[in-house]
């Protein structure tokens, strides 16, 4: 039987109607068109669904959708302004920390969530968030190099 929820996507309100079995991932790729977020392993070991749930970072994959009805969400497509790229995203870059892509839009979200939080992450912190994802391409180095860099950027250091 189809239900409908009511979710809030980067800053557009949203009703879509589901069957009730679909994860959100599901609903955002196939009902809302955003691609960005990936289906990865579906049992929450790679991070390349995480997007940002009422400020958290979660994995999409595990997360039904109707327990996303009232939420707001942010997705790698509502990270950037126009066509400038977040902070996060430039750093990454220019560490060189992005190879093949498919993991890189769940770690610029994860990174998202926890330097929105606490913009002071130590080192541990960080590492810690970036043991949530997988990446198969790039060495790690790279990654928590961009990390870093990113935080830089967000604290206004260039």
């Amino acid at each position: 039987m189809a239900q409908k929820i009511s979710i809030t996507v980067n800053g557009i309100k949203r009703t879509v109607e589901i069957d009730g079995w679909e994860k959100l991932v599901d609903v955002l790729r196939d009902k809302l068109g955003l691609t960005g977020t990936k289906k990865g392993c579906d049992d929450l070991s790679c991070g390349a669904c995480t997007v940002i749930v009422d400020g958290e970072a979660k994995k999409s994959c595990s997360m039904p959708a109707i327990k996303a009805d009232g939420t707001t969400i942010l997705t790698i497509e509502g990270l950037s302004k126009g066509k400038t790229i977040h902070p996060i995203q430039k750093a990454l870059i220019e560490a060189g920390a992005v190879q093949c892509g498919y993991c890189t839009p769940g770690i610029v979200l994860e990174l998202y969530a926890l330097f929105t939080k606490n913009i002071d992450a130590t080192q541990e912190e960080i590492t810690n968030a970036l043991a949530k994802h997988l990446c198969r391409c790039t060495g790690y180095e790279a990654i928590f190099e961009g990390a870093i860099l990113a935080q830089r950027y967000m604290k206004g250091n260039k």
